[in-house]
């Protein structure tokens, strides 16, 4: 009987996927969006976005300076005292609504935009960011009309003009997370996106002008951190919001102390994963991929920190590197790519910087083989074991494809260690036990803790820190009392 040819590797590959990026249109160069119009900036600054997945100039895009961010509060201040401050809530979700409906029709177009500004995986961007995005609109939306429903005896009144500062690693799902919540209470914004991916926050912008949304309700500033604390910092700005590092938000509260401005602040994080040898274990080999390659590691709730218990560490690490030998890097806009570029090459220096500090502490380095592109910047996934709590690698927040292990024996032990931390944002616990798992949520010290998944987000369920991983909720009605006036405040 004739025997089927062997099967070689190489027909296992995936060919290219590429996905177009013809529905996206470019400009040489962007303005400032203030008072519904793109204005030159008054500092004449520009600066250049990167593609990180080519390292080629994308476009110019101005910086403001503290005039142009003047010019952006005032027009904030003028709308809210006007035409959008006395308009009801009824009429507001109408606006949220339709935002939310145009973000969906127009989904595509900005996954790319994202994608080529940010270098995030297509199929990230397109399946997870932007229909995220969408729902936080409309979840708002309707809000926007029930305020008086949503906190018992409080009347819901609006804080005023919002600064909000967003990072780069999810640059339209942070913009849904704080602009949505703010224009259904009622406040109007000034939004300052990252420096190294902006072009979704001005292309959001020209959407909502097209959407009817009255001039002044959002203004988009962007430029670097000068940038960002001029927002910060102006006195016309009744409420401020960031989502950033733990180090600039250190300075923030320093910088509004005794000002009387509301803050919530949205910070660092080292994640723990933990894993019982009851656990499903091929379920939670995906949910570790998950949870920390998702975006690259580019991820505030990464699961960075991996504990298994001591019985099953051996078998779970073989089949983890045999996971991580499946994973593809390359080409954000290729739909089969699973790690993308990282997002600056700042970044990926401090990446390898906390990388080669872990091997010269003594822990042991894992990566697949796989060839990365000539251009661009990329890193492989990376597992270190042998990893001490003391490891730089375990206490510092690295924010890339690098995952730690360590082993424990007991649920207490488990605890113990997760919680060697000075953040406190995010954890997750795999186990067929429910009792184990309310055991282990009331005793971890994070503000969100998955059980048998992770990396999951629902606009109605709020999420945020305490300790170093920052203050505030986002999400949900948690979301809405960050701008309203209330006992909270």
């Amino acid at each position: 009987m004739a025997q089927p040819p062997a099967v070689r590797d190489k027909d296992w590959d995936y060919l290219p996927s590429a996905q177009t990026a013809e529905m996206v249109s470019i400009d040489d160069r962007y303005g400032l969006y203030i008072d519904g119009k793109f204005r030159a900036p008054r500092s004449r600054r520009y600066q250049e976005t990167i593609n990180p997945a080519t390292e080629e100039p994308i476009a110019r895009v101005a910086e403001a300076g503290a005039r142009d961010v003047d010019l952006a509060v005032s027009a904030a201040r003028t709308a809210f005292a006007g035409e959008w401050g006395r308009m009801g809530g009824g009429e507001r979700a109408k606006y949220l609504f339709r935002i939310a409906r145009m973000l969906q029709e127009r989904s595509r177009e900005f996954a790319v935009l994202e994608t080529i500004d940010g270098g995030k995986p297509i199929k990230e961007a397109r399946d997870i960011d932007l229909p995220l995005a969408a729902a936080h609109f409309f979840y708002y939306a309707g809000w926007a009309d029930k305020l008086e429903y949503a906190f018992a005896g409080v009347k819901p009144e609006p804080l005023g003009v919002a600064g909000q500062v967003i990072p780069w690693n999810f640059p339209m799902l942070m913009l849904a997370w704080k602009v949505a919540p703010a224009l259904a209470a009622g406040n109007t914004v000034v939004l300052k996106p990252a420096e190294t991916t902006p072009l979704t926050a001005l292309l959001f912008a020209s959407l909502t002008a097209e959407a009817g949304l009255p001039p002044g309700v959002l203004n988009i500033v962007t430029g670097a951190g000068r940038t960002g604390a001029a927002v910060v910092e102006h006195p016309g700005v009744d409420k401020v919001a960031f989502t950033g590092s733990t180090a600039v938000g250190k300075g923030i509260q320093r910088a509004l102390a005794g000002t009387g401005k509301k803050l919530t602040l949205e910070l660092g994080g080292k994640g723990a994963h933990v894993i019982f040898d009851d656990a499903p274990i091929d379920q939670a080999v995906e949910g570790v991929i998950n949870g920390i390659f998702f975006n690259q590691g580019h991820v505030c709730c990464a699961g960075s920190r991996l504990f298994v218990q001591e019985n099953i560490h051996d078998h779970f690490l073989d089949k983890l590197r045999n996971r991580l030998g499946t994973l593809r890097v390359g080409d954000p806009l290729d739909k089969n790519t699973d790690i993308g570029a990282i997002n600056s090459a700042e970044q990926l220096q401090r990446i390898e910087g906390l990388v080669s500090a872990g091997l010269e502490e003594g822990a042991e380095l894992y990566q697949p083989d796989c060839a990365l592109p000539a251009r661009g910047f990329y890193f492989r996934p990376t597992l270190f074991t042998g990893v001490a709590q003391s490891h730089r690698i375990a206490q510092e927040e690295i924010f890339g494809p690098v995952l730690s292990v360590m082993s424990f024996r007991t649920p207490a032990e488990a605890v113990e260690k997760a919680n060697n931390t000075p953040y406190g944002l995010s954890a997750g616990v795999w186990t067929t036990k429910g009792s184990r798992i309310l055991w282990m949520a009331d005793r971890l010290r994070a503000g969100v803790v998955w059980a048998n998944t992770y990396n999951k987000f629902d606009p109605a369920s709020p999420f945020g820190g305490y300790r170093e991983s920052g203050f505030g909720r986002e999400g949900g009605r948690h979301g809405l009392a960050a701008y309203l006036k209330g006992p909270w405040s």
